[in-house]
């Protein structure tokens, strides 16, 4: 596995890579936290909505400066800064118990996350070499993934115990800082000591990767295409020059179809869904938290094993297809089913509906509430998860709907269709991480030059995160307005759109160097 690309580059990149992890954690994190401190401190829907949110903000915010900041002061010194930021917005959030202070440190751990998010892609896809690459930038999403996992068992391990949710904040610090020091030790990418015309650091660097003692070539190839784009302003991201309005919108649409596909709202749903398919609560609870977040790591594992061998296209497509066809499973079974999750609007404050201890809500907001929120949690879709929580909470409208208002119509649900069911949501979860989860963010990490590199990733990523935000905030009126089974099969339009948009559009990159890319991309 880490035969070819030597264990030092493996080993700079997976130290970078445990911003995945740190990123992962803190999104799934929320949901559990949130359960306990919002009894605590008895916030109100719109205060549990900010603190939720306010993550999201100080994301967008990372998102649209950070670029700048990765490609003025490097790689590796934006991985620093963003470990570091997390650790004193964790620190921030435990002595106190605070509203405000409570806002203060989620943004500061938004702003971390996504300028981490960024920075580490970029770093580990110019260390890495050519052949190499997929595996290594991949790396970061697996790591997300696990990050992920990891909170859903914190959420568990910490929900019964008095300030449970200090354990669960407190317990990235010591790995935050462990990597930014780790982090200061390893090399800057080689690509950017180029452009800050410091060649002969850059040859040195070079020859520590690839273990070798002539890394002339390679430093050749990457100084003469960093002197064809040393001269792109932000705005060229929007010119016809080397077609990089083409690539500008490749990307744009890559990270649109990661959103439109509807993986987090579906995600969101997978306990209501699992529920008013016939499970009880508890166990479809349980199963939809825990089930979901395994099956994301296990099929995360050869996606980013096989990548480089395979291709990232050919896993774009086989993801969207399974996609599509696990989709329309799920709307032909909820349309059989009549999934009726009718809204049910009884106002009702949340302290009453968190301390409300009738025997079916108890055992649902421990469980399902806190597995709702961890579900929807991963990289690609944060703000999702900043913008999903808000409206389990508002004023009871869903509350009711989500947890008890999926009456069933017919008393028994067939037990095919219940397994069917569960089976199509999990085959929808596996395809989603191994095509659009890793593939895209590798490929948006591969075709922009160097130069430009950061800067047009945190454009695409902030994008990202505004799209999430719409389909995330729309999700309930038009599954009110439409039914479930008609968003599913909505969701399979997108995913058809995006295999033909995949085929169409995405060039395959295995193999290549970063440098060949973009010399393909710039003649097109």
């Amino acid at each position: 596995l880490i035969s070819g690309c030597g264990t030092f580059t493996f080993l700079s990149s997976a130290i970078a890579a445990v911003s995945g992890l740190l990123m992962g954690y803190e999104l799934g994190l929320i949901s559990g936290a949130l359960l306990q401190m919002s009894s605590i401190l008895a916030l109100s829907c719109k205060e549990q909505e900010i603190v939720v949110s306010s993550l999201l903000f100080g994301a967008l915010f990372a998102s649209l400066t950070g670029g700048f900041l990765i490609d003025r002061f490097g790689r590796r010194l934006a991985i620093i800064t963003a470990s570091s930021l997390l650790v004193l917005g964790s620190l921030i959030l435990l002595p106190y118990e605070s509203y405000g202070i409570l806002i203060v440190g989620r943004i500061a751990i938004g702003i971390s996350i996504s300028l981490s998010s960024i920075a580490t892609c970029v770093y580990i896809a110019e260390i890495a070499p050519q052949h190499r690459r997929g595996l290594l930038v991949s790396l970061n999403e697996l790591m997300i993934v696990i990050g992920i996992l990891f909170a859903y068992i914190s959420n568990y391990a910490f929900a019964s115990i008095s300030h449970g949710w200090k354990y669960m904040f407190g317990l990235v610090i010591p790995l935050g800082a462990l990597q930014a020091i780790a982090m200061y030790f390893l090399p800057p990418s080689p690509r950017f000591l180029v452009m800050k015309n410091n060649d002969e650091a850059a040859r040195k660097v070079l020859e520590r990767l690839r273990e070798t003692s002539d890394a002339t070539k390679e430093l050749t190839l990457i100084k003469s295409s960093l002197k064809d784009e040393h001269q792109y302003s932000f705005l060229d991201l929007f010119r016809s020059k080397n077609n990089m309005r083409a690539r500008m919108l490749v990307g744009l649409t890559l990270v649109f179809f990661v959103q439109i596909t509807g993986q987090p709202n579906i995600l969101f749903y997978a306990s209501t869904v699992l529920k008013s398919v016939g499970f009880q609560s508890n166990e479809a609870a349980s199963l939809a938290s825990t089930g979901v977040g395994v099956v994301k790591v296990v099929s995360t594992v050869p996606a980013t094993v096989f990548v480089d061998q395979v291709g990232s296209k050919t896993f774009l497509c086989i993801g969207s297809s399974v996609m599509a066809v696990s989709l329309v499973t799920m709307g032909l079974v909820n349309r059989n089913i009549h999934v009726n999750v009718t809204n049910v609007c009884k106002s009702q404050s949340p302290e009453d509906f968190f301390l409300q201890r009738s025997g079916n809500l108890t055992g649902v907001t421990n469980g399902s509430l806190k597995d709702l929120f961890a579900s929807m949690a991963s990289p690609e879709r944060l703000s999702f998860d900043a913008q999903r929580s808000p409206d389990v909470t508002r004023t009871g409208e869903l509350n009711r709907t989500a947890f008890e208002g999926s009456h069933m119509e017919s008393g028994e649900v067939p037990i095919v269709l219940k397994w069917l069911s569960l089976a199509s949501l999990l085959v929808y979860v596996a395809a989603f991480s191994i095509g659009l989860g890793p593939m895209s963010w590798l490929i948006l990490s591969e075709i922009f030059p160097g130069g430009i590199r950061g800067r047009a990733m945190a454009l695409t990523s902030s994008m990202n995160w505004g799209i999430n935000l719409l389909i995330s905030l729309t999700f309930l009126t038009v599954t009110e307005l439409i039914g479930l089974s008609w968003v599913c099969f909505i969701y399979t339009i997108m995913s058809l759109a995006s295999l033909a948009f995949v085929i169409v559009f995405i060039p395959e990159t295995k193999g290549c160097s970063l440098e060949q890319i973009s010399m393909e991309l710039a003649k097109q």
